[in-house]
């Protein structure tokens, strides 16, 4: 009785507006990442396979083939529509519409390991040069008043980030202080156009401060010609005097994280009560200037120490005592807190800089401007969750390094086409992330036919950035001088 209530009379899921879906032959006319198109547009107007070639040199004997610059580009490109390992070029070669889109034909993943493992010293040295010519091509496009603004100052952030791997086998892959089988790439970021200058992949366990001021050396190479003022960024694991000495025979205007000692953290509590300031953008923080200068520093250099403090209210405080937070807090204070006689506590962190602190409004904004550093941070998560720098797929560590630099050259690619096309805020503030723009643009569906010699992508409705970019880029002239 109840299955003959529950059955339905025949017709009924018609008469309610059920429509049984089937499905057809395939469209080999489709693909699903229309917006490699951009990539190719931007590779016309700003020559990046060209000018790698130019720079990076002949990996192989024979002629024919893909050549370094078409390796790296096609390698950058799948990242871009998101592929994770090398497998991905595989995928994209699948995709027989979208590769008459593709800057160059993608490569086999077998051929890109095999070409990628010829990349000597010199040729990956190649590749921030090569960088460096694509930089000064992109200034000839953007509006004489970004063009002024990149020009007056050039902010060089330094900074590392683990990459996690997984398998013995893999080449010069050691563990890091987190127990984590794992290779560090060590990267130069100029902050004002979202570019990586020069990076180093390194063991998890290399200490970066001993190559810090090498790899600035390599980094302010590759600035366009006619930056008026270089300054650079790092954190507190950075903090050698070596490196300070050395910005300051090459006249760069730098700021360092301090750690944490016994010594700064006496100079804090001397510091008059009428020294601090507000910071900015920052609630309940303020700034001051801290007489302290570690022995082995450079004196009469005009390098200062800036103490910044939050104020925190212990019921805020973390009940974890392996909490970052604790950390920043004096002891004197947090025993008194954890007394329960305080009612609130201040976190403490330190900077030594040699730029102009004289006035409140200059400290103010140099402790603002160090608090910026946050882009290499921002870059370095773009880098592994917008392109694919979270895996290093090879056992070969010259094959992670050149995937390492196909990631970076991805971030950089997608950064490119913001700036020229005009889609950011024309102060290099407003980026959209990797993810976002494989959202947005590189991973549009269209359908591709061919009308009067041409390919005409025909995108649905919502095509994302697909038809502001597009055209835009069309429009650029082809850039060739260096």
């Amino acid at each position: 009785m109840m299955l003959a209530q529950l059955a339905s009379p025949k017709g009924a899921s018609r008469r309610r507006g059920f429509r049984r879906v089937g499905i057809g032959a395939s469209d080999h006319k489709l693909t699903g990442h229309a917006g490699v198109a951009a990539v190719a547009e931007v590779d016309r107007v700003l020559g990046i396979a060209q000018a790698m070639d130019c720079a990076v040199g002949p990996v192989k004997q024979r002629r024919r083939g893909v050549t370094a610059g078409g390796l790296l580009l096609s390698m950058a490109s799948a990242q871009m529509t998101g592929a994770d390992f090398l497998v991905g070029m595989d995928l994209r070669r699948t995709d027989v519409v979208g590769q008459q889109l593709e800057p160059v034909p993608t490569p086999a993943s077998t051929t890109t390991a095999q070409v990628a493992k010829r990349f000597a010293a010199t040729h990956l040295a190649g590749i921030e040069n090569a960088i460096g010519m694509v930089n000064a091509r992109v200034l000839a496009l953007v509006s004489p008043r970004r063009r002024a603004q990149l020009l007056a100052a050039a902010t060089i952030d330094g900074d590392t980030t683990d990459v996690e791997v997984y398998g013995r086998d893999k080449q010069d892959a050691v563990y890091n202080y987190q127990g984590q089988r794992a290779y560090r790439p060590h990267i130069a970021f100029w902050a004002e156009g979202g570019v990586s200058l020069a990076a180093d992949l390194m063991k998890a366990d290399e200490d970066p401060r001993p190559v810090a001021a090498q790899l600035l050396d390599r980094a302010i190479a590759q600035l366009p010609p006619g930056v008026a003022t270089i300054r650079c960024r790092w954190d507190a694991g950075y903090f050698a005097a070596d490196l300070a000495k050395h910005c300051i025979d090459r006249g760069v205007e730098f700021a360092i994280g301090v750690k944490r000692n016994s010594a700064v953290v006496r100079a804090c509590r001397e510091a008059p009560s009428d020294g601090w300031h507000p910071a900015k953008g920052m609630p309940h923080t303020e700034v001051a200037v801290i007489d302290y200068l570690p022995g082995t520093w450079p004196e009469d250099s005009g390098v200062t120490c800036i103490a910044r403090r939050t104020r925190i209210p212990v019921e805020l405080m973390p009940t974890d005592p392996r909490a970052r937070k604790l950390r920043t807090i004096d002891k004197a204070q947090l025993a008194l807190a954890l007394e329960g006689k305080l009612d609130c506590v201040y976190g403490y962190s330190f900077i030594l800089t040699n730029l102009d602190v004289s006035t409140p409004a200059k400290l103010v904004e140099v402790e603002h401007w160090y608090r910026h550093r946050t882009d290499i941070e921002a870059l370095n998560k773009d880098a592994k969750h917008g392109a694919a720098l979270r895996h290093l797929p090879s056992g070969d560590r010259t094959v992670n390094t050149v995937w390492m630099w196909a990631a970076l050259l991805a971030c950089a690619i997608s950064n490119w086409i913001q700036e020229i096309t005009g889609i950011d805020d024309g102060r290099g503030r407003a980026r959209r992330t990797l993810a976002r723009m494989r959202r947005e643009l590189f991973n549009i569906p269209a359908r591709v036919t061919h009308t009067n010699r041409a390919l005409t992508l025909r995108p649905p409705p919502d095509a994302g950035l697909l038809p502001v970019v597009l055209p835009r880029l069309q429009d650029l002239p082809t850039i060739r001088a260096a």
